[in-house]
This record gives C-alpha cells, sequence and structure tokens, in this order.
C-alpha cells in the first residue's frame, strides 16, 4: 500500500511538473508566435546583389522585432523587370527596382502599389512634388515607386591627356583631336537611348502620348531643322576617322587598350574610367555637334530608378518597409560611397562628396538638357534599326527622307 501510495505521489508530481514545462512552453511560443512570418522577394540588378544583401541583413536587424523574416534576394536586370513582373505577377518579386520609364505601364496594368507609407516624407525628401525626381516616380499626381539614385542619365567621359575643357565642348573639334592621335570617340548610335541626343538636340518631337502611342516628327521637313538634316549631320558623324561605335559592354575594355580616349556612356562606366585613366579622368555634359552648319546642343534622357512594390504582394504592409528602407538617407549614401550612384535624396546629393564627383557634376551640367524617358515601347526597335543604317553609312543608298518616314511610322504604330 506504502509503495502504491508513493508512486502516486510520483506520478503527481510529474504530472505537476509536466503542467509547469507545458506553460512555460506555452508562453515561450505565444511570444514566438505573436512574431508573424514574412517572406518576401526582393529583386535586384546583378552588379548590386552584395550591397543589396548588406541592406538586408540591416532591415532584418533593425526590424526583427516586427516579423520573423525570410528575405530572398534574386538578380534581375532593372531595364527588364517591368516584362518579367508582367509576365507573372503572382511570381513576381514582392520588391524590386526598375527604370521609371516603365512607371505608366506598370500602373495601368495594376502591378505596381501605391506608395502610403512616408508618402510626404519621401516627396519632400527628393526635392518636392514639383521635382523631376518625384514626377518621375508618379502617375497622375500619385508616388508609385520609392526614389532610389538620380543618375540613370549619359554624359561625356573623357581623357584630359588629350582633352581641354574647351575642347570637350564641341564634337568636332574632339573627333579632330581623336583622329590626329589615332585614337577614337565612342558612341552607341545604334543605341536608341543615344541617337535621341542628336534629334532631340535639334528641336524634333518624341514623346509618348495619353493614348500610349508616341508621337514623333523626327521626319519633319519644316522648323529650324528637318530630320534629313539631323540624319545627314550623323552620316558625317559615323564616318569620321575618329568615332567609334563600341557597345556599352565593351566600353571599359576601349578605354583599357587605350583606343578610346572619350565616350558617351553613365555613371555605371565611371569606376573604370577613373581606374583606367586616373588623374586624367574627366567628365562633362554632352558637347555641341554641327547640323546645316549650325552648332546644337546635344539632349539627352534624364534617367530615375525606383524601388516599387508589387500589387500582388501577400505582404505589402511589409513590402513597403523594406522599400522605404533599401531607399533611405543612409542606404542612398551607402550606393553612392559602394558604387558611385548618384542619389536622388537632396539631403545626401548636397554633400561635399557627391558634388566633389566627376560623373555627377557632369550629369548636373546637362540636366538643364535632359528630358524624362516617358516612351512608348514602340520607340526602341525602329530607332536602334536606323542607327544602324547611319553607322553602315546608309549602305544601301536610301533616299533619307524615306528611311525617317519609315522610322516615324513604325514608331507612332499601335502598340
Amino acid at each position: 500500500m506504502a509503495k502504491k501510495k508513493l508512486l502516486a505521489y510520483i506520478m503527481a508530481g510529474m504530472l505537476a511538473l509536466a503542467s509547469l514545462t507545458g506553460c512555460g512552453s506555452s508562453k515561450d511560443g505565444d511570444k514566438e508566435s505573436g512574431k508573424k512570418k514574412v517572406a518576401l522577394t526582393v529583386w535586384g540588378a546583378e552588379e548590386d546583389q552584395e550591397l543589396l544583401k548588406g541592406m538586408i541583413d540591416s532591415f532584418q536587424k533593425e526590424y526583427a522585432d516586427k516579423a520573423k523574416w525570410k528575405i530572398t534576394l534574386e538578380v534581375e536586370s532593372e531595364k527588364n523587370a517591368k516584362d518579367d513582373v508582367l509576365n507573372d505577377l503572382d511570381m513576381a518579386a514582392d520588391v524590386f527596382a526598375f527604370a521609371d520609364d516603365q512607371v505608366d505601364d506598370l500602373v495601368k496594368a495594376k502591378a505596381l502599389q501605391e506608395i502610403t507609407l512616408d508618402t510626404d516624407k519621401v516627396i519632400e525628401e527628393n526635392g518636392g512634388p514639383d521635382s523631376l525626381t518625384v514626377q518621375a516616380a508618379s502617375h497622375n499626381g500619385k508616388l508609385y515607386g520609392y526614389p532610389m539614385t538620380a543618375d540613370n542619365g549619359y554624359f561625356m567621359f573623357y581623357n584630359k591627356e588629350y582633352f581641354s575643357e574647351k575642347d570637350v565642348k564641341s564634337l568636332d573639334a574632339m573627333l579632330k583631336i581623336a583622329a590626329k592621335n589615332n585614337k577614337q570617340v565612342a558612341i552607341e548610335i545604334d543605341n536608341a537611348w543615344y541617337l535621341y541626343s542628336f534629334f532631340a538636340g535639334a528641336g524634333l518631337g518624341l514623346k509618348k502620348n495619353d493614348d500610349g502611342k508616341n508621337f514623333c516628327n523626327w521626319n519633319s521637313t519644316k522648323g529650324k531643322f528637318t530630320g534629313v538634316e539631323v540624319a545627314e549631320a550623323i552620316l558625317d558623324i559615323t564616318s569620321h576617322k575618329g568615332f567609334v561605335r563600341i557597345p556599352d559592354t565593351e566600353f571599359a575594355q576601349g578605354l583599357k587598350d587605350g583606343t578610346v580616349i572619350a565616350g558617351i556612356n553613365g555613371t555605371w562606366q565611371a569606376q573604370a574610367a577613373e581606374k583606367t585613366w586616373g588623374e586624367n579622368y574627366g567628365a562633362a555634359k554632352l558637347p555641341t555637334f554641327t547640323c546645316a552648319g549650325k552648332q546644337v546642343q546635344m539632349r539627352s534622357f534624364a534617367g530615375y530608378k525606383l524601388i516599387g512594390i508589387n500589387a500582388y504582394s501577400k505582404n505589402k504592409e511589409f513590402a513597403l518597409l523594406l522599400g522605404r528602407y533599401l531607399t533611405n538617407y543612409e542606404n542612398q549614401v551607402k550606393r553612392f560611397e559602394e558604387r558611385g550612384l548618384g542619389p536622388s535624396n537632396v539631403q545626401a546629393a548636397e554633400s561635399d562628396q557627391v558634388k566633389a564627383n566627376p560623373a555627377i557634376n557632369a550629369l548636373n551640367e546637362q540636366a538643364p538638357y535632359a528630358d524624362a524617358q516617358r516612351i512608348g515601347d514602340r520607340y526602341w526597335d525602329p530607332a536602334q534599326t536606323l542607327g544602324t543604317i547611319l553607322i553602315d553609312g546608309n549602305s544601301e543608298g536610301t533616299p533619307l527622307q524615306t528611311l525617317l518616314d519609315t522610322t516615324v511610322e513604325e514608331i507612332v504604330a499601335e502598340n
């Protein structure tokens, strides 16, 4: 009987202990379960992967109390982001980097979440509602992207060993100097992004209308300059001994092997230029070119890169928080320090370090001659074809007016 009582006491004790242990586990579990498990996917450019990984790690530490995070980083070109998002909205990233010219199409497809976290503060930090940065990130007055960089434009790189500040004001002078030294000035004229500079500089128009179709009058026969006169000017440039067409992927190699002593490109080539030319590294706004006997200032596209939030994200509230973090002041400074990318945040852009950067200064000089990139997709292929024909010297002898009429007809066609 005593043994039975002893056994009963032991069993009761064990049950009590189990009960206490169970309560403890439940309490800890409740505490942990109160933290929502949040899975997010982030898309970013290949060259930004290491930078983004560090930012995401810092975000998870800073907001460890907000959620139990599972953030996956994947490679995706900002250039292709729109197409890949629209291809499968459910499978697209929750947070993704993209170029500002994709805003309209993404919004119309209802793929972009309106920015509702810190909206007014973000607008203020990026120059106010009238700034080109905020306008580039907006559609019909509403903000649809967190501005990330304000340097997605282009300018003239040059080697100070060959060119003075006066020389780089004129493309004619630069081509002459390059040819004299058996060197070349690189312009990827068969890239529609750069071809724009000549026609826009001459006052000919290109833009996307409200109906999504393009307006383009590059074949104009009236005005200060005709389309044919611009095409003739480009033919003069492409046939010059001091000119070379080099794709973006080969630009750095052209600098390194010494064949290219100047060229039109963007901030992503700044590190290569500085590394190759050292103290002789220079950058300036785009030069003038000769058209119908007159000097014409080349224009450019002013481009911005943004962070967008997928409207189909299952965790939009948390995706907004991450998008905001990736584009805050500190991380814009970090992008500049580690990748040389120009901040859109006006406070960051005003730092002495940023102002001392030749590439950023060149973009600022070009800004008065830059236009927002609001163009329908129908522009790119016909313009590239036109550029290719002009680089080839119009070898088939097609009348330039006919060539331009065909190009414009394709650019303004229905999407």
